[in-house]
């Protein structure tokens, strides 16, 4: 195998033709617009792009490596910021869960009482349909108006039988 001496120069022919000249033109306006980057800085990043080499394998960016302190203090703190963004949908998320699970334990709660007073009553455990019956016979009934009786009619005596099954 082929061993790489520490520093390998490689060069670039660019050929007189329209393809190449203008390529050279953009490499040149580009090295132009960012004065920190080199010919070979540039050829690398397109050897990179081009070999579709995995970010996880290219060398680190140098703009991170030689970053000034104001730079990376700057980073700590918006990480900082977004660790406390972060903490502060979690506990909101959690105390909703917090919450709904207080709300269920009271209608438990309740619902236990009512199986209590219908056992106390009746000395039966009432089945998961009666239970709904107990409830509704646990609650106080509103006060009837005092009406005349009517007469009842079938049809609507019928009807009335699916309404309150309903």
């Amino acid at each position: 195998m082929f061993q790489w001496s520490k520093k390998v120069v490689k060069s670039v022919t660019f050929n007189p033709g329209v393809a190449d000249e203008s390529l050279l033109d953009l490499v040149e306006r580009y090295l132009e617009e960012d004065p920190d980057k080199t010919f070979s800085d540039l050829c690398k990043e397109a050897l990179w792009q081009a070999l579709c080499v995995p970010d996880s394998v290219k060398p680190g960016s140098k703009v991170v490596e030689n970053a000034p302190v104001g730079s990376i203090e700057q980073q700590i703190a918006e990480l900082r910021r977004q660790m406390a963004d972060l903490e502060e949908r979690f506990f909101a998320k959690e105390s909703n869960r917090l919450e709904m699970m207080e709300r269920h334990m009271m209608q438990l709660s309740q619902q236990i009482a009512q199986l209590a007073v219908s056992v106390h009553q009746g000395g039966t455990i009432p089945s998961p349909n009666e239970s709904k019956v107990v409830a509704e016979a646990v609650k106080p009934a509103p006060p009837t108006p005092k009406t005349p009786p009517q007469e009842d009619d079938p049809v609507i005596s019928r009807i009335s039988q699916f309404v309150e099954d309903f």
